[in-house]
């Protein structure tokens, strides 16, 4: 990866928060791998630890071992047909020890783990150890193409965006994940058809849709279409960051979220528009939870995280004005309520919610945050 640079100030807040969020992952950080967020989520998670190591493992050695065993937490709990599980939840003393499935993005993210620690430590041991593993998830992720067209299908509140909104059948995110984790995999033909489809095709896989790419895609009834036309952020962000956009394409997002003020007072919103009551989206349970509110939660809310994600591919696309704008706002969110490191705040009122602690907020904030000294995204 190179030597990372660690003199030079970006800002006192932005520094401020690299710190915080050093503090916050040695918090986290367990002999059984990342917990989610300390306190509150005492478990690990497949998406939430592998997303922290991107950040994590640019700190020297610092991690190295968390790092490790989140990995061998999760391969050690793979299921009989491959696949990694959403949580490995058996640590607490308060709850019943379980694993969780029913997660696509899981495995997907658990592959890029592998490979970023092989890349970011130079150690091949670990990862012949999990060759197997990584086989073994591919396969699973293989039966999830049901359509046969190369990409991967998925039900309803099956990946990060696990309570809302509804996305189904080909997601912008899960695809993004999939081209990722089929270059790494040296699957380059399969790659490239996967691209071709989702940014070319005239049938119901294409999800580019002129401006951006649309949060899901399923089947068509003649006139009628199931497509998700919101803004999904962090599956375009993805899509940038991955290489499944080209950099027209990637210009094309940035200015339809600029256009759109999703960026805006705030980090970047989780979706836009909100999804409201009475619209064909729309789904009765919404209403229990914070999601029925609009800029709330899933719903709008803003996730600093994903402002972590839009500050790398300003950054891809050398827009590093902006990109030093947009750090600010994510650690300004991060520092909010004795610097709480929130889950989300408010997408209109920026009042953060309870629940604080997040790993993957300081991860991503101190991947974004080294990119940026660096001037070019720090990703394998």
């Amino acid at each position: 990866m190179g030597e990372i640079l660690r003199n030079k100030l970006i800002g006192e807040k932005s520094d401020l928060c690299f710190a915080k969020s050093v503090e916050l992952l040695e918090k986290a950080s367990t002999p059984n791998g990342f917990f989610a967020a300390f306190p509150g989520y005492d478990a690990v998670w497949a998406r939430d630890s592998m997303i922290i190591s991107l950040g994590s493992s640019l700190l020297g050695a610092d991690f190295r071992e968390t790092f490790k065993n989140s990995l061998i937490t999760l391969a050690k709990h793979q299921s009989e047909k491959g696949q990694i599980p959403n949580a490995v939840d058996i640590f607490s003393k308060d709850r019943k020890a379980h694993v969780d499935f029913k997660s696509i993005d899981s495995s997907l993210w658990f592959i890029i783990g592998c490979y970023v620690f092989k890349e970011r430590y130079r150690d091949l041991s670990l990862f012949e150890k999990l060759e197997g593993n990584i086989k073994k998830a591919l396969v699973w992720l293989s039966y999830q193409d049901m359509g046969e067209d190369g990409l991967l299908e998925q039900l309803p509140t099956t990946d990060w965006q696990d309570a809302f909104p509804h996305r189904y059948g080909h997601t912008i995110n899960t695809q993004a994940l999939y081209y990722k984790v089929l270059i790494i995999t040296g699957k380059t033909k399969e790659a490239e058809a996967l691209r071709r489809k989702v940014n070319e095709d005239k049938d119901d896989c294409l999800l580019w849709n002129g401006n951006y790419y649309y949060a899901y895609r399923w089947k068509n009834h003649n006139k009628y279409r199931e497509i998700g036309e919101w803004f999904d952020s962090l599956g375009n962000l993805l899509a940038i960051l991955f290489g499944l956009a080209d950099e027209l394409k990637a210009k094309k997002i940035i200015s339809y979220i600029k256009k759109n003020k999703i960026d805006f007072p705030f980090p970047v919103k989780a979706i836009y528009p909100p999804i409201k009551q009475g619209t064909k989206e729309w789904k009765d349970y919404f209403k229990d939870s914070d999601a029925g509110k609009p800029f709330s939660y899933l719903n709008g809310g803003v996730w600093p995280y994903i402002g972590s994600f839009y500050v790398l591919s300003l950054i891809k696309l050398k827009m590093f004005k902006e990109a030093k704008e947009q750090l600010e706002k994510v650690a300004e969110a991060n520092l909010l309520m004795n610097e709480n490191f929130s889950e989300w705040i408010h997408g209109k009122t920026g009042k953060p919610s309870i629940g604080g602690g997040q790993g993957w907020n300081a991860g991503t904030y101190i991947l974004a945050y080294e990119s940026l000294k660096n001037k070019r995204v720090l990703l394998i």
